[in-house]
């Protein structure tokens, strides 16, 4: 919206104003908006959620320094996904297509997120939402964005590429709808079962959303493109925004969740941006570099995966708890040695993806 007006005064009254129209420029004021609002906004919604005892439910089996969390404010997603619109409401051009397609996958899975948490937390139903309704209204929102996505295709836009190798792509075809749809719901998934230590999932979402929006920074651009021989994609360097407002908004929310955290993000956050990012990487055509560099998502969706299966086949587990950050608390680490850990592994991880741009 003010994006749109910006420009019009610009063409019109104040040439000065089209400074808002590079998208770096906008980015930048994305992140702030975002940035302040979470900031300004954050102690109030702390202490509405405390003063209608809206909290954290701990499992008794899970590691005991989690006991002292117990009624901690939780559904603090509200807040991120509040301040990621606001920042894309006021900076993005709202006719790009894509712009729609990112913010309702935010918007409609941050609402299955919401239901599951308002089940928990007020309704005190211990396991929210039954896993297949859960899954089944994220396929819907899934499958509805594959579809939009692969209908919206440029030349070539449903082809897959594969990073480090120059010119190497797998035409997928109409296989692209159920392919995206594992991308978007799995980085979701993935990103909700992080979420289970102080920052430990917001952190990396903001490196990663840091790193796609130097991929589609690239990516919208024609001559940056070309040099650095990817796809060119038209309208999606608009996806800069988004990542900056994720960016600005992760960092306003780390304030209040940083150790020992003053509120939890809940599902409506982490299934929403999990969703959103999935949904970014797909747009640029990137989905095998967000893999690496959701790589600590991916550790811990594996390590699940991993526990429930041995235990059914070998009745045996693998790790003392699943997922793997509480696998290193038991074994004696502190939580912000697992946290701070698992950040610089995905800084690592990021900085491999972002190679890629260099390396084929």
């Amino acid at each position: 919206m003010l994006y749109a007006l910006l420009s019009y005064l610009a063409e019109e009254h104040w040439s000065a104003l089209r400074v808002f129209q590079y998208i770096s420029m906008r980015g930048i004021c994305a992140v702030l908006t975002a940035l302040v609002f979470a900031l300004c906004f954050g102690p109030s919604f702390i202490h509405r959620f405390q003063q209608k005892q809206i909290g954290q439910f701990v499992r008794d089996d899970g590691p005991q320094s989690h006991l002292s969390k117990k009624g901690t404010p939780t559904m603090g997603g509200i807040l991120i996904i509040v301040s990621i619109s606001v920042a894309v409401l006021f900076w993005a051009d709202l006719s790009n297509v894509n712009v729609w397609v990112v913010m309702g996958i935010l918007w409609g899975f941050g609402y299955v997120g919401f239901l599951d948490d308002y089940r928990k937390v007020v309704k005190k139903q211990s396991l929210g939402l039954r896993a297949k309704e859960k899954y089944l209204y994220l396929t819907i929102g899934g499958i509805l964005a594959a579809v939009v996505l692969y209908m919206t295709a440029g030349p070539k836009g449903t082809d897959l590429l594969i990073p480090y190798f120059k010119d190497w792509f797998i035409p997928l075809g109409v296989l692209f709808i159920p392919f995206v749809y594992l991308v978007i719901v799995g980085a979701s998934n993935a990103v909700n079962l992080t979420d289970g230590l102080d920052g430990l999932a917001i952190m990396p979402t903001i490196l990663v959303a840091a790193g796609l929006a130097i991929f589609a920074y690239a990516s919208g651009h024609l001559e940056f493109a070309r040099y650095l021989a990817i796809p060119y994609v038209k309208g999606a360097s608009e996806m800069v925004i988004i990542c900056a407002a994720i960016f600005g908004a992760g960092l306003g929310f780390l304030w209040f969740n940083t150790y020992p955290a003053q509120v939890f993000m809940g599902d409506v956050g982490a299934l929403a941006l999990g969703g959103a990012l999935g949904t970014i990487a797909v747009v640029v055509r990137q989905e095998l570099v967000f893999f690496i560099m959701s790589g600590l998502f991916v550790v811990e969706t594996l390590s699940v995966m991993i526990q429930v299966g041995s235990y059914k086949v070998f009745k045996k587990r693998v790790f003392k708890m699943a997922p793997i950050h509480h696998h290193f608390e038991l074994k004696g680490w502190p939580e912000p040695r697992v946290i701070v850990r698992f950040w610089i592994l995905t800084v690592i991880l990021v900085l491999v993806g972002l190679a890629s741009l260099k390396i084929r």
